[in-house]
């Protein structure tokens, strides 16, 4: 558990580069995601950040805040906007010390606790690796921003674990049967390692395990990536989805 709150932190601490010494003006530039300046990407970690630490914290203000949500589909986009419009300064030591007690938080939780979440309830490491993954994910979107190219770490291993594990979420969130048999994911590390899940099938991934993330991360289309698949897993991939929220409108 230590090891997945480690790794959030410095997946946190890579971005946090990315943004320190960025002049003001800077912060408006605009990202990927329509709408969102790197503020807004910034202040909806910040944010869920925050969100996170209820869930395993405080369990009532948590449903509060889920409620919340469920009464207002927009809340995502307003907290971003209303995070954006602080000082650059603000909200940078506002998600700095935020993440900071989230990852001692997850640090001090039951391990066999299972938190609450917009989606499907989590273990305290499968909530600290949807918080790596998230600020991995927002974090591409700051780098391309900036016109960066990140160098890719050995933490994506928790990443694609994240996307293979929530294959069958993807499928029932966009109204399809799960198939019985697991995917054969076999991705290069950045170190040059194999990393595999699955029993051999036919239905297979292949490629690097940073393509994999930017996909199920929804960053990337498929065809911007070097990922090859046969049979339904590559179906799978054009609405794979390793986040909680809406599925995006998913191809046949």
């Amino acid at each position: 558990m230590s090891d997945t709150a480690a790794a959030f932190l410095d997946e946190c601490l890579d971005l946090d580069a990315l943004v320190a010494d960025l002049e003001p003006d800077a912060w408006s530039r605009d990202t990927p995601a329509a709408g969102w300046s790197i503020a807004h990407q910034i202040a909806h970690l910040a944010w869920t950040d925050e969100v996170a630490l209820l869930a395993v914290t405080d369990a009532e203000g948590f449903r509060e805040q889920q409620v919340a949500a469920q009464a207002d589909p927009g809340i995502v986009d307003e907290e971003a906007a209303k995070g954006a419009s602080a000082p650059p300064a603000e909200l940078l030591e506002r998600w700095r010390v935020g993440r900071a007690r989230l990852a001692d938080a997850l640090r001090t939780a039951p391990a066999d606790a299972k938190l609450p979440w917009f989606g499907p309830p989590m273990s305290v490491r499968s909530m600290a690796t949807a918080r790596l993954m998230e600020t991995w994910a927002h974090g591409q979107d700051v780098a391309d921003a900036l016109g960066v190219r990140r160098t890719p770490r050995g933490r994506l291993r928790d990443i694609c674990h994240l996307g293979v594990r929530t294959r069958d979420f993807a499928y029932t969130i966009n109204r399809r049967t799960p198939p019985e048999r697991p995917f054969h994911i076999e991705l290069t590390s950045p170190g040059g390692e194999v990393w595999s899940w699955g029993d051999g099938g036919p239905d297979r991934v292949t490629g690097s395990a940073e393509d994999f993330c930017l996909v199920v991360t929804q960053r990337r289309p498929v065809a911007e990536t070097g990922l090859h698949a046969t049979g339904e897993a590559a179906r799978w991939l054009t609405f794979a989805q390793a986040f909680a929220g809406a599925p995006k409108e998913a191809t046949s």
